[in-house]
């Protein structure tokens, strides 16, 4: 205190406190412990410090930043090249097959390729050998060995990089690869191996696994297909097996690759796999430990951890996984030098061996508009969603240029996307996409089928060859350009005009997709010549004249080929107009020769050509006349040729080539396809006008409509500049998008229907209003003069249609079918066609039934309809009709591209006919209708007419119940009477309105919403609710439409109010009346009515002039309800608190469903909002009806009203019981019990551990006892349509047993009479000890102890009496082939059995006698012991049994190894004395003693008389007894004092169970003895008896077991007891504890790599960063430090970077470079100067590695900091303190002035 006073003057003295005092002390010790961090302390350094405003505003700067890289923290990668390493074994499926080559598809759409030799050694043997001719053995392609879509399991054999930088994956199958980490002991039945056949032999096949020292036979029967039929292999052929049995010490395993058995082996611990022997495509069942945003984490195999991407989840299932569910996945890919482990849970990988769908590659290629992106990875990619729904993958590297930075913002700001698929992965089963413009923008990416021959294309030269030039056209896509093709001339010297990487236009000859090749042409007369190219034969039309060059030249003639296969022979006498002699004389093989077509056998592909008429000046055939095209111009065609959009067609006369679109053959686009379907090449069609000329195509219509508008000379456009706003215009629609539709005008002209102005109504989805081809009237309504755009409104109201215009599209329209009927009638020589078009409309045809069919519809006969169907539905069959029942139906309609003719036999319709009068209206029915006609009948006048389901052209209809269908009603006013071109039927015109009723009510008779029960009423929908609709009245008041009252039959699933749209106009009849306040049904005739709100029906029946409506009370229709019913109601609400559900079968009859009785799907029934949503029609049963209030109905959704046996229902689990099993609550009140037997096919260790309180079950009814039922949640009994493996069956009855059956069963009781194991819900078996185990035990509670109540065991049945209902059971091991349900660990003695139990029988005979005979003080002993034995007489047998047993396993030591005298032996045991094995120990010393004593050994035993001791002798004998005694009891009470005996250990550990220390000990004693399995016996006890919260005590124990089998077990042995450790700890201590141990031991690989999986597995934790960084500096490898903690300060929060950083400084202080830590912490303390906490670690490191002037230096720079004067005290204080021990007296004092300065200048406060 002095000298702290006199070092720093001070304005006044203050009394330092305690704290202050230990101040430096605590900070001394900081700064040993390196890795302490001081995170509190910073806190309060860190308080009102002035640069946290600062920290904020970088703080807010970097939030972006951070955002994106905390979305990173838990993502998952799928697999990426870069991640690939020779080695890693994958799962892959066979893309394509060539000769010497196989393509196969990996995850994540990677590419492999898989050459011949790496297939397997004898494949390739084979190879060799018929390569040296030596061998005549059969060779089999690649093609017979693989198909496409096969799955193989392959490794990565290396990585092949090509000059551009792009890497080639070569792969290998050979199985000495694939599976290099298996060997012979792992050889296990049930593994599922890859193998090739290595030889055919005679009943089967040897196949080579690639273990050495194992054959493999698959023997002929084994080897079956899918259709499990025998399967011929083939050497070399890949096959997935699965081992059966394993033979001669794993020598020689048998195989089977039958599909079924192989799908269902899954991975098992018991297989004993590993990291290293890990294997693709094993199916392996795993847990959930963690869902990302972008796949999940599994654990499986009990201890591995495995990754699946998004790309390997179901689409449909992604979102619903939880953690902790248990899935069955497949293992993807393994990469041993990281350990990393992909998984897949796709379906069509979940069946080993099987084979994947290739879906055609169609699509490949496409460029698709409007994509949107679903789902971003921004590590991985993007999943987009295409127009057409189909979801496709788009890759990081795809998503930005080749050279350009990624920039996530610039993709996510689009809201569409363009994209081009590239190719289609199977593994994931989606399509691979790009987003690179300069993809998406080439004329052809991938497939060969994009190019056509003759086709300009351009590529880049890559290599110049003997044959040819290889041209990449694009990367994809290679071409051949021939040697004669390399110039119009033969070039000598290719190589001096052409040059790798130079960029050249060719012209494509022929290209063959199949084969991948394309041969192009580089002669310049071939690219630009200007006449047309022959492409087919069909184009080589005799006259043409086109380019070809000439491929042969013979004495016949020359061979010319053009394009594609298209070649043809110029005789000699066509060569020229010169006579030719020799024509290798004047023409060469590749000279481009012009010639003109003399003749062509289209059929026979035979070509005659001439260049003699194109010498002689007539090169493009006879002179044609030029066609003046204008628009509106009036021209004849004929038919060249059809395609699917269209004809192509010929200008008659000039023979001008034109386009007529098959969406402009009519104004009706059903008639469309029909004309199409009729008309044939060489037809001449008439009246057909000049659309468009674009460039050299020209467009016809032949729109009836389009024709007369250009015809009137109606108002048309043919330059913008004609277009002004208010216009109106005739156009189809051109093209349709989300946006609205593009509708073009003649002239080519192009205006845009935005979707607000397509319809009156609401537009939801464009494509369903428009169809393309559709004729429209359009009216502009906005220009843009600079763009030249134009807006149009197809509106019905704003462009009204032309009177009678509709009636004149109708008979247009018929008479277009009339003419295609008549057209194809005449054509052949058809009967059917013939029959139909002579059928017409409103026919009577006199037929016969032939067929009622199930659905009511009736199918009949007729001489003049002999080969058409005759069909009326069931709504046109009235009665019952019989088969052969005469009957005279009228025709409806005919269907010429179905060929079916529909009938009528509805009374209105066959009885006699009424004339109609022009100007009369009737009542409509329509009967039949299509997309633009429907047949109605004319209210009671049976006389059936035509109409158009549209009156304007523009109509459109947003919902089907707009459109007009069977049984809608019609009001219609007849125009004619009989219309020629109607062929006689009434010409009428309709609108879609009902009949007006006589009983609708005026507004003047009446107030405002005033109304009586059974008026009728109009009104508008106000509102449309899910389970009622508001309806305005004409009076302006309200009305509600119940949801009941709409539809008269209302199918399940349905929504009957969405049928009701705002707007439409209603016809409804008054019900009743609803309460203003809660919406309750009251009739009218209730007295306390008194809101005005109608309740209305629009049910037909009730709108009925003649329907009698009466008013029901709610009690009165409850009671038509009858339990048992099927009725239809509606969900109205759901009540979560309650779980019921809520539905109304009518407006006042209400009811409730259950949770319990909605499903009988647990995982539906969690969220029953979803299942069931409001205003939808459910089908449900009437469980009770109850009349008093509330008047409701009790229902069930789940078809079941009442409980019966059988019966599948769900059940709420209510209580968990370990006798009974679970207690459930069922439907309606009732209760079940399900048996432990009964809760799975395949029993479990812990039955109840899956279930839990209020958790949903599946279960079925199996029986009923006392006021339960018996229930089973066997998947077997819940859904039997399922096959499931039965491992456990159900055991009904006695009937089910035989003797000798190994049943399952668990543990009921254990008492005196044995163990009873209940193997099922009513059968108990029982096994007495004697078959209960191998062991004595002292009694029945010890058994019970180790054996609990609920133990799962397997037992052999002994016997079955069926009249008492026993059953005897064996447990064990030579019965069952289980071990013994007790360990021996326990140390117990095993029971004698056969010739050792009568010797010992005997024995003990012979010692009882012996013993009777003796006298004295032995036959008070022997008096004693009967006394005692009387006793044992009162016990129950059991006891007695046992304590027999007991005493005889005391004496057998005794016989066995030295003969004693029996009675001091058993007066020792029955002394009482409670320490056993104390006693143990000391009979040894005893009877040693007595041996001595006695002289002749054997005879003392068998002497009646024993030799009397002198009594100095019992003196001496007793007195030393004590002080053994003494000496163990001492040992016993001494707790420091190590125990010397396992004895005394298990002693110890009686009283302390949970202390590791003591285990501990107890391994090394073993150890010292080199007892190394009595160790790991003692290690496992340890593990199952310390309490598992003890959580560190278990964790030393699992050290210490790491440490033992590091010493002295094998790296298989270290490895299971890790991932066993890690499974039951904290995975990071345990994986820290074995890095401690790998580099106590020098084991320097193990331990980096055990580091390496740390730091990505635990990449939170900062201790383990620091903790390989500790290693690396121990090894000398600073670089990789540094390069660690650059990768640490990425992965951990930035907050613990400065933290971190420093750490590692005081690391390289220690291990490494002083020079670097210097430099690390000066860094830090730049940047950070108020970390004073970090300044005291740098004096205190620079103390002891530094310079005297360095640490000077370091003062220097703290001391003038500013921060608190406290903190500056002590950093003064502590450099006096070095001063003082290590300067002078001049540097003390002038750290003293620096002090005295620093006080002076701070005043007040630096003296305080």
């Amino acid at each position: 205190m002095a000298s702290t006073e006199e070092d720093f003057p001070r304005g006044g003295k203050t009394k330092q406190t305690t704290e202050s005092k230990a101040e430096p002390v605590r900070r001394h010790t900081e700064v040993d412990n390196l890795f302490e961090t001081h995170t509190s302390e910073e806190s309060k350094k860190r308080k009102g410090q002035k640069g946290d405003a600062l920290k904020k505003a970088k703080r807010q700067r970097t939030s972006k930043e951070e955002a994106l890289k905390l979305n990173t923290t838990t993502s998952i990668d799928i697999l990426q090249l870069k991640s690939l390493k020779v080695g890693t074994l994958l799962l892959g499926c066979v893309k394509e097959v060539a000769d010497l080559e196989v393509t196969i598809n990996l995850p994540s759409g990677l590419l492999g390729y898989l050459n011949i030799s790496n297939i397997s050694d004898s494949y390739t043997k084979i190879l060799s050998d018929h390569l040296d001719s030596a061998s005549s053995e059969e060779i089999f392609s690649l093609a017979s060995l693989f198909s496409p879509g096969m799955l193989v399991r392959c490794v990565v054999a290396r990585l092949d990089t090509a000059k551009g930088g792009s890497v080639s994956i070569q792969l290998s199958i050979n199985p000495k690869e694939v599976n290099k980490g298996l060997s012979t002991g792992s050889l296990k039945a049930g593994l599922i191996l890859s193998g090739c056949v290595e030889s055919i032999e005679d009943h089967g096949y040897l196949v080579d696994l690639g273990i050495k020292g194992t054959k493999a036979f698959l023997p002929k029967q084994a080897a079956k297909d899918k259709t499990n039929s025998p399967k011929e292999l083939k050497v070399g052929q890949y096959v997935t097996s699965l081992l059966e049995e394993v033979k001669n010490d794993e020598r020689v395993v048998r195989l089977s690759i039958s599909p079924t058995a192989v799908a269902q082996a899954v991975a098992d611990t018991a297989h004993g796999w590993t990291l290293t022997s890990l294997l693709p495509g094993l199916l392996v069942k795993a847990q959930i430990k963690k869902v990302t945003l972008h796949g999940l984490i599994l654990e499986f195999l009990s201890s591995f951890t495995g990754l699946v991407d998004f790309m390997h989840l179901e689409p449909e299932q992604a979102s619903t996984f939880n953690e902790g569910d248990n899935v069955k996945a497949c293992v993807l890919y393994v990469e041993p030098s990281t350990r990393l482990v992909g998984l897949s849970l796709r379906s069509h990988l979940l069946q080993p061996g099987g084979d994947v769908d290739l879906v055609a590659t169609e699509r490949i290629g496409e460029v698709a508009h409007g994509c949107k992106m679903t789902a971003l990875h921004h590590l991985s990619g993007a999943m987009l969603e295409l127009p057409d729904q189909t979801v496709v993958f788009v890759h990081r590297n795809h998503m930005k240029e080749p050279m350009e930075a990624f920039n996530l913002n610039r993709v996510m700001a689009k809201p569409e996307h363009t994209c081009r698929i590239m190719d289609f992965s199977p593994m994931e089963q989606v399509h691979l996409v790009s987003l690179r413009q300069s993809i998406v923008d080439a004329p052809f990416f991938r497939r060969y089928h994009d190019i056509q021959p003759g086709q300009i294309v351009q590529g880049t030269v890559t290599s110049l060859q003997n044959h040819g030039m290889m041209v990449k056209v694009t990367d994809y896509i290679r071409g051949l350009v021939p040697r004669t093709h390399l110039s119009d001339i033969i070039l000598k010297n290719p190589e001096k005009q052409y040059a790798v990487g130079m960029i050249i236009k060719c012209r494509v000859l022929s290209v063959d997709p199949r084969a991948k090749k394309l041969t192009l042409t580089r002669k310049r007369a071939l690219i630009d010549s200007s006449l047309p190219p022959f492409l087919t034969y069909e184009d080589a039309r005799r006259g043409h004249v086109s380019h070809g060059f000439i491929v042969c030249v013979k004495d016949f003639g020359c061979i010319v080929c053009f394009y594609g296969k298209v070649k043809g022979l110029v005789p000699p006498n066509e060569l020229s107009t010169e006579p030719v002699i020799v024509p290798e004389n004047v023409f060469y093989v590749g000279q481009v020769v012009k010639a003109k077509v003399l003749n062509c056998d289209v059929k026979k592909e035979k070509l005659l050509l001439s260049f003699k008429a194109v010498a002689g000046g007539d090169t493009e055939g006879p002179p044609k006349p030029k066609f003046d095209f204008e628009v509106g111009k009036k021209v004849e065609v004929k038919v060249v040729s059809k395609f699917l959009t269209g004809l192509e067609v010929s200008i008659l006369p000039e023979e001008t080539t034109a386009l007529l679109p098959m969406m402009h053959l009519s104004d009706h686009v059903s008639n469309c396809l029909l004309l199409w379907e009729g008309l044939q090449e060489g037809d001449i069609i008439s009246n057909i006008v000049c659309l468009s000329k674009k460039k050299q195509t020209i467009t016809l219509t032949k729109k009836p409509t389009l024709k007369s508008f250009l015809e009137e000379g109606g108002v048309v456009a043919k330059e913008f500049s004609d277009i002004s706003v208010g216009v109106q215009l005739i156009g189809w629609v051109n093209n349709i998008m989300p946006y609205g539709v593009f509708v073009e005008f003649p002239y080519g002209l192009v205006g845009l229907a935005p979707k607000a102005a397509m319809s009156d109504k609401f537009v939801g989805d464009t494509a369903a209003h428009f169809q393309l081809g559709h004729t429209v009237v359009a009216k502009v309504t906005n220009l843009d003069e600079e763009k030249h755009r134009f807006l149009v409104s197809l509106k019905v109201s704003e462009v009204p249609s032309p009177e009678r215009d509709g009636q004149a599209r109708l008979i247009r329209g018929l008479q277009e079918r009339k003419a295609v009927m008549e057209m194809m009638a005449s054509r052949g020589d058809s009967d059917l066609l013939k029959q139909l078009s002579a059928v017409t409309i409103g026919q009577r045809m006199k037929m016969s039934v032939d067929e009622v069919r199930e659905d009511g519809s009736v199918t009949f006969k007729s001489d003049e309809l002999s080969a058409a169907t005759v069909l009326a539905t069931k709504d046109h069959a009235p009665g019952k009709l019989a088969t052969g029942q005469e009957c005279m139906p009228v025709i409806l309609h005919v269907d010429l591209v179905t060929s079916e003719v529909y009938v009528s036999l509805l009374a209105k319709l066959t009885g006699k006919r009424k004339a109609v009068e022009a100007g009369s209206t009737h009542t409509a029915t329509v009967h039949h209708a299509d997309r633009d006609f429907a047949v109605i009948s004319l209210g009671d006048t049976a006389q059936l007419t035509v109409i158009q389901t549209t009156n304007h052209l523009n109509e459109t209809f947003r919902f089907d119940a707009e459109k007009l269908t069977a049984g809608k009603t019609l009001t219609i006013t007849v125009t004619k009477s009989s219309c020629e071109e109607l062929e006689g039927l009434p010409l009428v015109s309709w609108e879609l309105a009902p009949p007006i009723s006589k009983r609708l009510i005026s507004n003047s008779k009446r107030s405002k919403g005033m109304y009586r029960y059974g008026d009728v009423v109009k009104g508008k929908v106000k509102t449309v609710k899910p389970t009622c609709v508001l309806v305005t009245l004409e009076d302006g008041s309200t009305g509600c439409v119940h949801v009941s009252e709409i539809q008269e039959v209302v199918c399940v699933g349905t929504f009957p109010t969405s049928l009701l749209k705002i707007g439409s106009e209603v016809t409804a009849r008054v019900i009743g009346g609803r309460e203003g306040n809660s919406h309750r049904f009251l009739p009218f005739s209730h007295p306390n009515f008194t809101y005005s709100m109608p309740e209305l029906s629009l049910l037909p029946r009730n709108l009925k002039e003649d329907a009698d409506v009466k008013p029901v009370k709610t009690k009165e229709k409850l009671k038509r309800y009858q339990v048992g019913d099927d009725v239809i109601c509606f969900v109205s609400k759901y009540f979560p608190n309650r779980k019921c559900l809520e539905v109304t079968t009518g407006p006042s009859v209400t009811g409730t469903v259950e949770q319990l009785a909605m499903t009988s799907d647990p995982e539906g029934a969690k969220h029953p909002e979803k299942l069931f949503k409001l205003g939808q029609a459910v089908s449900a049963k009437v469980v009770t009806v109850s009349s008093s209030k509330p008047s409701r109905l009790s229902l069930s959704l789940n078809g079941v009203h009442k409980l019966e046996k059988g019966h599948v229902i769900m059940g709420l689990v209510q209580k968990l019981d370990p006798n009974l099993g679970l207690l459930v609550k069922l439907p309606f009140s009732a209760m079940g019990t399900v048996a432990m037997e009964d809760l799975a096919d395949k029993y479990k260790p812990k039955p109840l551990e899956r279930y839990s309180k209020d958790q949903l079950v599946r279960c079925c009814i199996v029986g009923e006892a006392k006021s339960n039922w018996q229930l089973s949640l066997r998947s077997s009994r819940t859904n039997p349509e399922k096959a499931s493996v039965v491992k456990d069956p159900e055991i009904v009855s006695l009937d089910d047993l035989s003797e000798g059956q190994i049943v399952r069963g668990y543990v009921r009781t254990v008492n005196a009479q044995g163990v009873f194991v209940s193997l099922s819900r009513s059968i108990k078996g029982r096994a007495q000890f004697q078959k209960a185990t191998k062991y004595f035990l002292a009694s029945h509670q010890d058994y019970a102890k180790k054996v609990p109540q609920s133990t799962l065991l397997t037992t052999k049945i002994l016997s079955i009496d069926k009249e008492s209902g026993l059953v005897d059971l064996s447990l064990l091991q030579e019965d069952t082939g289980k071990p013994d349900v007790l360990p021996e660990s326990l140390g117990l003695h095993l029971r004698l059995t056969g010739e050792a139990k009568e010797k010992r029988d005997a024995t003990k005979k012979r010692k009882r006698t012996e013993s009777e005979s003796k006298q004295g003080t032995a036959e008070n002993v022997s008096k004693k012991k009967t006394k005692k034995g009387k006793g044992e007489d009162s016990d129950s047998g059991v006891e007695v049994y046992f304590r027999e047993e007991e005493e005889e396993n005391k004496c057998e030591p005794a016989e066995v190894e030295k003969p004693v005298p029996v009675q001091p032996a058993r007066l020792q045991v029955t002394g009482g004395f409670s320490w056993d094995a104390a006693l143990s120990a000391l009979k040894p010393a005893s009877a040693a003693l007595g041996g001595e004593d006695s002289s002749d050994g054997e005879d003392g035993e068998v002497n009646t008389k024993a030799q009397k001791k002198s009594h100095h002798v019992q003196e001496i004998e007793k007195r030393e007894a004590e002080k053994a005694l003494t000496k163990l009891e001492t040992e016993l009470m001494d707790p420091g004092l190590r125990p010397q005996t396992a004895a005394s250990f298990e002693r110890l550990l009686l009283g302390s169970p949970d202390s590791s220390l003591l285990w501990l000990q107890f391994m090394a004693f073993h150890l010292q003895a080199t007892q190394i399995e009595q160790a790991r016996a003692v290690a496992e006890r340890a593990l199952k008896t310390i309490s598992f919260r003890e959580e560190q005590e278990k964790l030393n124990v699992w050290v210490a077991l790491l440490n033992l089998e590091n010493l002295y077990g094998t790296e298989e042995s270290l490895q299971k007891v890790f991932e066993r450790a890690v499974q039951y700890c904290e995975p990071m201590p345990v994986y820290q504890q074995l890095a401690d141990i790998y580099a106590k031991c020098q084991k320097t690989k193990e331990a980096e790599g055990l580091y390496k999986t740390m730091v990505k597995r635990f990449r939170q934790e900062k201790a383990v960063w620091l903790s390989y960084g500790t290693f690396l500096l121990q090894q000398g490898q600073s670089d990789a430090a540094s390069a660690l903690l650059q990768r640490a300060i990425k992965s951990l929060p930035n907050k613990d970077n400065v933290d971190l950083i420093a750490k590692f400084a005081q690391l390289e202080f220690r291990y490494g470079d002083v020079e670097r830590g210097k430099a690390m912490l000066d860094r830090i303390l730049t940047s950070y100067p108020k970390r004073t906490d970090l300044w005291s670690v740098f004096i205190d490191l620079m103390v002891k590695h530094g310079s005297q002037k360095e640490v000077r230096a370091v003062f220097d720079r703290v001391i003038h900091l500013s921060v608190a004067v406290k903190r500056i005290k002590f950093f003064f204080k502590r450099y006096l303190e070095y001063e003082k021990k290590s300067g002078t007296p001049e540097s003390i004092q002038a750290v003293k002035d620096k002090a005295l300065e620093y006080v002076e200048s701070k005043g007040t406060e630096a003296a305080r």
